[in-house]
């Protein structure tokens, strides 16, 4: 009897593993940070803690929402969202420094959402406007989810930077209509769209498919 020969394993060419890897950097790199401003963005307007205090001898409930308690990570999630299209927009050292920005922001916003998880100030300086007294006590404080769910953004928001400064500086660029010296690009024939450009991945996104998946046969 003849001994089985193994069949041959398919052979991956290293540019379509390559291609495939950034088109995957990408897409779970926008998708984390769309997801992680929105969820700063949506968590800055509720409740983050809520209180009573006394106000001619009767409790009056008071609460406190995430822009009460500090507005730093809402203006930090629109600073990353900026900075999350921009990274496409420019090249080189700026691409570095545009990706350090949307990772810095996204950690400045894990820091405001763990330092509102146990704020209370807001609540006193409610109280002392609602009583009419410095210093006016607040009693049953209580802290919500909220703050917690702007922290998994924050987190989204980090981990979108950290893959632009890891893969983006083999990220597409978005094309200009013209030239260095200002004179029209000249028109090229109509052509299929290309799944690695960032225009074709946020069409992908707004029809509802993973951008991230391996398009190849």
């Amino acid at each position: 009897m003849s001994a089985a020969v193994p069949h041959p394993r398919p052979h991956v060419e290293p540019a379509a593993r390559s291609g495939a890897g950034r088109r995957r950097s990408v897409g779970t790199a926008l998708l984390a940070g769309a997801a992680g401003a929105a969820l700063v963005l949506l968590a800055g307007g509720r409740t983050w803690s809520e209180g009573t205090t006394q106000v001619n001898g009767s409790p009056v409930a008071q609460s406190a929402s995430g822009q009460d308690v500090g507005g730093l990570p809402g203006a930090l999630a629109i600073v990353a969202l900026a900075a999350l299209v921009a990274v496409f927009a420019v090249r080189g050292v700026w691409r570095v420094v545009v990706a350090g920005l949307l990772a810095l922001s996204g950690a400045g916003v894990v820091a405001g959402a763990v330092t509102g998880a146990t704020d209370t100030a807001a609540l006193e300086e409610k109280a002392s406007r609602a009583s009419g007294l410095t210093g006016a006590a607040i009693d049953g404080v209580t802290h919500t989810a909220w703050p917690w769910v702007a922290l998994a953004g924050g987190v989204l928001l980090l981990l979108a930077g950290l893959l632009a400064l890891r893969y983006g500086r083999h990220w597409p660029a978005m094309s200009s209509r013209y030239e260095r010296d200002g004179t029209p690009r000249p028109r090229r024939a109509r052509t299929a769209p290309d799944p690695d450009r960032p225009e074709e991945l946020w069409k992908a996104l707004d029809r509802g498919e993973d951008p991230t998946g391996d398009t190849r046969p």
